[in-house]
């Protein structure tokens, strides 16, 4: 990230469709950069997104906001890429993979070209497939290429135990792992509120069926993005959010450990996939994984999670990789 070619204050963000416009809209109202260039297939959409979201600068803080093509990222600290076939009622995330695959094809050698030095932010879904073809295609270092894996998951999570506990969700720590998606992992063994075991802590606030509740808020976690797709057709405010999250621990170089997709090299006797992990995020990406403890679940669980993902990878042409 020190290297002379990178603008710090740079952001690229590729797909402007709701996921990429309300990740632009965030970003833009976090006054982390100064500079971002929007860009998608259809230029007149990224100039739009760009003017409309330009228009609101003057009541937040400077920006300059444009919509552009690949030659304007070769020198942004961050490439956000969002772009993507959406999600349909009733289709599940790895659904998805041979559509966005295919434009995945597209995207990532134009950026391994123009030999980018900034950091990948992989947000389209299936994100954890997309952000290990990334890797593949752009050859660039594996710190570099980071999936928004379970980030909206987890807060997904936060946010669900804090209700049902009466406390502010900031205060509850706990994390969602293995794949975004239908095989995700509350991992609830090492999950605590300030420092308390959830468990005691239920019990603290009159709780005693353990299992049953977890079940039931892990249930709601994995279900949220279905739920609120068959109400309004698809999800983006959340997903902004861990969007701006993620650029911020990179920017500020704040060694935040977050629950992002990345590639997975023997931990837990999983190698060769991305997948969410607790990792120490920095300005030079993922520094490292933590390997938080496991109960003999939750590790089986996530080892037939990261063997859903390589079933998946077994469907793709690799042979371009």
């Amino acid at each position: 990230m020190q290297d002379p070619k990178i603008n710090l204050r740079k952001i690229a963000v590729i797909g402007c469709g709701f996921v990429g416009s309300a990740s632009a809209f965030c970003l833009m109202q976090s006054g982390l950069f100064s500079e971002m260039v929007l860009i998608d297939s259809d230029k007149d959409k990224a100039v739009g997104e760009a003017l409309d979201i330009s228009h609101g600068v003057p009541l937040a803080r400077p920006m300059k906001i444009y919509g552009g093509d690949y030659d304007d990222i070769v020198d942004a600290a961050i490439i956000v890429i969002t772009a993507g076939a959406n999600q349909k009622q009733g289709e599940s995330r790895l659904d998805l993979v041979n559509k966005n695959v295919e434009i995945y094809k597209n995207i990532i050698p134009e950026i391994a070209k123009r030999l980018c030095r900034g950091i990948l932010l992989i947000v389209s879904n299936p994100v954890d497939i997309l952000t290990y073809v990334s890797l593949k295609l752009s050859g660039f270092p594996k710190n570099r290429v980071i999936g928004s894996g379970t980030v909206l998951d987890t807060a997904r999570l936060k946010h669900l135990l804090g209700i049902h506990l009466g406390v502010d969700s900031r205060s509850v720590h706990a994390f969602i792992i293995g794949e975004h998606g239908d095989s995700e992992i509350a991992a609830f063994s090492s999950a605590n509120v300030s420092g308390i075991p959830v468990s005691e802590f239920c019990e603290l606030r009159g709780f005693y069926q353990h299992e049953k509740q977890n079940a039931k808020i892990a249930e709601m976690v994995k279900n949220s993005a279905y739920d609120i797709i068959a109400k309004k057709r698809a999800t983006y405010y959340g997903i902004a959010m861990a969007v701006k999250r993620i650029c911020e621990t990179i920017l500020r170089d704040e060694k935040s450990i977050l629950p992002v997709s990345s590639l997975m090299e023997g931990a837990y006797g999983i190698r060769d996939i991305a997948m969410s992990m607790p990792a120490i995020i920095g300005k030079d990406g993922v520094e490292m994984q933590i390997p938080i403890a496991l109960d003999e679940g939750e590790l089986e669980h996530l080892q037939h999670s990261a063997e859903m993902l390589h079933d998946v990878m077994e469907q793709i042409d690799f042979k371009y990789l």
